[in-house]
């Protein structure tokens, strides 16, 4: 008879073990918790249960917007300013995967060598793995580490691929939208989706040629948008940095401090309800997504399905419902 509540798996121990040690704040633990997170290691499941009720404190800024907009250097000389109000600081920089080799060159963390000897920083580079939404897949997770760690602030860079990068609206409390003057056609990279979800737009490289054009179009989008709840309560700032230099990234730092006090608790919760909610649906849709894998490849009730469609006898959309009936039918 057990009388003890210990784990009695394993895996389930070292990552109860694990989590503890991050939650006292072991530095090479958190490092290790990301890694596991990341490969999905059989001790993650223990170790994400563990720390999920010491997370919900960390305010989590993301910074997206296409490639060479800045991103990285305006996450910086964020930090900088954060850092001398003494607020501890956790940055993912999710870096594209080669859909060729599945590599990646996480290259941001250069960007921010300044940092990488304070110990008020903690800096961690992810691949994209070939998610289309900008982020990682465990994005969140590795968010969760960083918050149960005890880090103040949280900035999520995205990759920079362009107009669908939307998946950030479901980790960051206040998103920031970069762009740069100079793209194209006044705002050609903020389409309707990067538009609705920007809590903040940043003009960066204002001293550019063409900045004051991009803030106007920018402003004059905002006037034409719909007039959701979220815009009646909160209307996206337009600001202007030059984060080479760190002019106007005070402003920035402003408004994400503004944002958070607008966001007030019924809404914070709402938020979080929502996100939360479709979380819990992704998952469980890839776990039955996997194993309804695992039992076709099994059984190879596919192999006759897949020849039908590839003889033009039935359509695909077809061939999914009939392995769907017959899986259930079976059951």
């Amino acid at each position: 008879m057990r009388t003890s509540n210990a784990p009695s798996d394993p895996s389930e121990r070292q990552g109860a073990d694990l989590a503890k040690r991050v939650l006292d704040g072991d530095w090479r633990a958190l490092a290790r918790a990301i890694s596991w997170v990341e490969n999905d290691h059989a001790g993650a499941a223990a170790l994400a249960a563990a720390l999920y009720p010491r997370t919900g404190h960390a305010h989590v800024i993301g910074v997206t917007g296409p490639p060479g907009a800045g991103k990285s250097t305006l996450v910086d000389a964020l930090t900088t300013l954060i850092r001398q109000e003494a607020m501890s600081v956790g940055i993912i920089a999710v870096d594209p995967t080669s859909p060729f080799t599945g590599g990646a060159v996480l290259g941001d963390r250069v960007r921010m060598q300044q940092h990488a000897g304070d110990p008020g920083v903690f800096i961690r580079s992810m691949a994209s793995r070939k998610s289309a939404g900008g982020l990682a897949p465990t994005t969140r997770d590795v968010v969760r580490a960083l918050d149960a760690f005890g880090r103040d602030i949280i900035l999520v860079e995205t990759v920079g691929v362009g107009q669908i990068e939307l998946e950030i609206m479901k980790v960051a409390d206040t998103v920031l939208v970069v762009t740069v003057p100079g793209l194209g056609d006044g705002v050609q990279t903020i389409k309707a989706g990067l538009f609705e979800i920007a809590d903040i737009f940043v003009v960066n490289m204002a001293d550019r040629p063409g900045a004051n054009q991009t803030v106007a179009d920018l402003k004059t989008m905002l006037t034409l948008g719909g007039a959701e709840e979220r815009r009646r309560r909160w209307k996206p700032p337009v600001l202007e940095t030059i984060a080479t230099a760190g002019t106007g990234v005070d402003k920035v730092w402003q408004a994400c401090q503004q944002h958070r006090l607008v966001l007030d608790t019924d809404e914070r919760m709402g938020r979080s309800r929502s996100r939360l909610r479709e979380e819990v649906v992704e998952a469980v849709q890839r776990r039955i997504g996997a194993y309804v894998g695992e039992e076709l490849s099994r059984n190879g009730s596919m192999e006759s399905v897949l020849a039908a469609v590839l003889r033009r006898e039935i359509d695909p959309r077809a061939a999914a419902q009939e392995i769907v009936s017959t899986h259930l039918k079976s059951r």
